[in-house]
């Protein structure tokens, strides 16, 4: 990725951050995980590091063993199947029970995610995935372009990096203004005529500044703020 690309990309953890929730958040597969270790250590195999590689994996592996085996001779003298099958069942049965417990996490927080979802922060999430789409795209072409495709070329590529900085900035202010009025909306429903005067206030500056682009950005907060008030109107009504 090129250095103008660099921090552009708004992460996973930047949104949890921004958002106070684990949104995005990937259920963690034990297996997947082995085998991106498995392939690392086949290609350190494959270089010059592998004999080092294959000792150290090799050592490891006979000192668990060994330990293993002495550790079930003293203290489960009563169990007659051999050790190494033993101990591929325990390594089984961790396994799941690790799977188990990552999967108990994963769909708690998916449900914190899901009870404090509202209309304006799934609006926010997709175009989070829209401006991350496009960063991807430009590095992809980049890469193209690097592999001797001078064509590909992207054309005025600092006012395209500039606009993704500014889209980031409107973006990283509209999270942190959902997360705001999120987390407060008790009290703007117990306060419902201070929020409207607000709501006012704001209408008001967006007709005089509307040609600025101050009155731009008025624009955008009004919206979520007017998304986030529907949000909160329609939660009050199934109480």
């Amino acid at each position: 990725m090129q250095d103008d690309l660099k921090g552009l990309e708004i992460s996973q953890d930047d949104l949890q951050k921004l958002t106070n929730l684990p949104v995005n958040e990937e259920l963690l597969i034990i297996t997947k995980t082995l085998n991106r270790f498995a392939r690392i250590y086949i290609q350190k195999l494959k270089s010059s590091e592998g004999a080092t590689v294959v000792f150290i994996g090799f050592s490891t592996f006979v000192f668990v063993y060994i330990l293993f085996d002495l550790i079930v001779k003293i203290f489960v003298t009563w169990i007659t199947i051999p050790s190494w099958i033993l101990l591929i069942l325990l390594g089984l049965w961790v396994g799941g029970f690790a799977q188990t417990i990552l999967y108990l996490i994963w769909k708690s927080r998916s449900k914190v995610v899901k009870n404090n979802m509202t209309k304006s922060l799934y609006i926010l999430l997709n175009e989070v995935n829209r401006y991350n789409t496009v960063i991807r795209v430009i590095d992809i072409n980049d890469q193209i372009e690097e592999a001797g495709n001078a064509e590909v070329a992207i054309k005025e590529r600092e006012g395209v990096i500039e606009a993704l900085k500014l889209t980031k900035a409107d973006l990283v202010r509209a999270l942190k203004t959902e997360r705001i009025l999120r987390e407060n909306k008790n009290f703007i429903l117990s306060n419902t005529e201070l929020f409207v005067n607000n709501l006012a206030t704001l209408t008001a500056m967006q007709v005089t500044e509307q040609a600025t682009e101050h009155g731009r950005l008025l624009n955008e907060a009004l919206q979520i703020a007017l998304d986030v008030q529907h949000e909160m109107k329609r939660l009050q009504t199934q109480r």
